[in-house]
């Protein structure tokens, strides 16, 4: 079978393995992936502001076709909440919840990041998410749970809220207050209490009744079932919806309909921006659950091939009644640590929702909205991590800077310019960090050829000599920083002779930098002193080269610092 057509079809490259030892594995993993969806798919298609149907939708087709092109073996696609938020958000600004128009929406929001993703793969611009920092990713995520979570106490207390921050949502949920529903209180309360137990304490329980750990480990990955037939039970027997209490109400019985976006130019402008947010950050979190599950089993990701397979993934969603997906780290988890093998567990985790489509969702009209809530608070909570702010402050003010800026942005501004201001900050800590490079002057560590920071090392040193090492490459951002450092440097230091520039760290020198390079030459020489470079590397020395610094030079270019070390101070004496 031709490489390249295994390359971008991943399943004719799995497949070809494919036993019955592997289906049994991948059978066992998408029944337990698939009870834990049922719940989760419904709730994030209301925190998405749409109906709770669209969460099962979202979650059949795309994790078929990401079965065929994605690369993860255990990575489950689908709705997951930061990026359901974030649509929250994109669709609020173009139609009301509840419309027609705004269904349409999320199917144009999710064309246009499938074809965002999937233009990434093919031009393999996946590197283009590096400039998100993991601090600020870290930041976002844990200030989007915070939103998340504040959003979903008006459906626990029963009432009408809205605000797309935090300071919104807690002066609109406060403002009605009055209008608590004690019954739906009740229940949702129950329900946010016994799901975190379920997630710390029902496994010790189960184990230490003599269940073994695979079924308590079942046992507990149902427990939002549970809770969803009991509640729904509740309130059918009852009658508690005629008492105020908020259910899902009538979900159709069907798979997923063919739907077409809407392809007008205005609807897709003003789409685009969150667009290319919720893609960047959709991308960012699949990978790295991805290649975190992936190195568990020594396994291989390919960075581009995920775009593809998550730009289909959305594509799918996109005309197939859903809104944007990406890989979710929950569920992955779950689906790994359940024993997924290959991506067929997706493929079959689909099947069952699919029957769960068709068959099961008569049974959830009397569901409340107040346990799907708890879903969500006791799922999102889990992503909420301000212990970032402490270690970032322990390791970089700059980076508990950016941290900080990203989490106090999303809270009082929204998501959408909280991620916005999580690129830009991340761009700029970058470009801080390179415009001023570290130099170190190096001396000959004693009884060998190692050259190390004179301020760090008791070393060798010349006084007709200045050794200079960069530990970054040079671009136009920090070129002249080097030229004032070493200028100030030789200021009042007259017995210098030769300055050597140590290019063992330096991997390029744009046309900026040999400039300053030339510059830097030139000056050199009216003060008498001569310029040289050591430690080259090939690829820089081939640029170097074609121009005519090298010739121009003062000095030479030795192979090795200890080379320049050694000939230079013999010249001095």
């Amino acid at each position: 079978m031709p490489k390249n057509l295994r390359k971008y079809l991943p399943i004719l490259d799995w497949g070809r393995t494919y036993s019955k030892a592997t289906l049994s594995n991948d059978l066992i993993a998408a029944l337990i992936v698939t009870i834990m969806l049922i719940p989760q798919s419904l709730a994030y298609a209301l925190l998405a502001g749409l109906p709770p149907e669209a969460g099962l939708y979202a979650s059949i087709v795309p994790i078929l076709l990401y079965a065929v092109f994605g690369t993860s073996r255990a990575l489950a696609v689908g709705p997951v909440a930061v990026v359901s938020l974030m649509t929250a958000a994109a669709l609020g600004n173009i139609a009301d919840q509840g419309t027609m128009g705004y269904a349409v929406a999320a199917l144009t929001l999710a064309f246009l990041s499938g074809a965002i993703l999937l233009a990434m793969g093919v031009f393999k611009l996946g590197f283009l998410a590096n400039f998100l920092s993991h601090p600020v990713i870290s930041g976002f995520i844990t200030a989007s749970g915070v939103i998340i979570a504040a959003s979903q106490i008006k459906h626990i207390l029963g009432i009408s809220a809205s605000g797309e921050n935090l300071l919104d949502l807690l002066h609109s949920i406060f403002t009605h207050l009055g209008d608590t529903n004690w019954i739906t209180v009740i229940i949702g309360v129950s329900a946010t209490a016994f799901l975190f137990w379920v997630r710390k304490g029902m496994k010790p329980l189960l184990k230490s009744k003599g269940f073994s750990a695979g079924a308590a480990d079942v046992a507990t990955k149902a427990g939002p079932v549970a809770a969803v037939v009991v509640t729904t039970l509740f309130v059918w027997l009852f009658g508690l919806s005629d008492h105020g209490v908020r259910v899902v109400g009538a979900v159709p019985q069907s798979l997923p309909p063919l739907t077409l976006p809407d392809f007008s130019f205005d609807l897709m402008g003003a789409l685009l921006l969150p667009a290319i947010l919720i893609s960047v950050i959709g991308f960012v979190e699949s990978i790295s659950v991805a290649q975190t599950l992936a190195a568990k089993k020594r396994q291989r990701i390919n960075p581009d091939q995920e775009l593809i397979g998550l730009g289909t993934a959305n594509l799918g969603a996109a005309f197939t009644g859903g809104f944007p997906v990406t890989g979710g780290f929950s569920r992955s988890v779950v689906n790994f640590d359940a024993g997924a093998e290959t991506p067929a567990a997706g493929a079959f985790t689909a099947v069952g929702l699919a029957i769960a489509a068709l068959a099961l969702t008569p049974l959830v009209f009397f569901l409340p909205q107040a346990t799907l809530a708890a879903t969500i608070i006791v799922a999102v909570l889990t992503l909420v991590d301000f212990s970032i702010l402490r270690k970032a402050w322990a390791y970089s003010k700059a980076d508990f800077a950016a941290v900080l800026a990203t989490m106090l942005v999303t809270l009082g501004s929204g998501v959408e310019l909280g991620v916005t201001c999580g690129v830009v900050l991340s761009i700029m800590l970058h470009l801080y960090k390179t415009t001023k490079p570290h130099i170190a002057e190096v001396g000959l560590v004693p009884g060998t050829e190692h050259f190390r920071n004179i301020h760090r090392h008791k070393v060798e040193t010349d006084p007709t000599l200045l050794t200079l090492r960069i530990d970054e490459s040079l671009y136009f951002a920090n070129a002249r920083f080097l030229e004032d450092y070493l200028y100030d440097r030789l200021a009042g230091d007259a017995p210098i002779k030769n300055v050597v520039l140590m290019c063992s760290a330096v991997n390029e020198i744009d046309f900026s930098a040999l400039e300053s390079l030339e510059a830097i030459n030139a000056r050199l020489k009216d003060m008498g002193i001569k310029l040289h470079l050591s430690e080259v590397k090939g690829p820089v020395m081939d640029r170097l080269q074609k121009q005519h610094f090298i010739s121009d030079l003062t000095g030479k270019v030795f192979l090795s610092q200890h080379d320049a070390y050694t000939e230079l101070k013999k010249a001095a004496v």
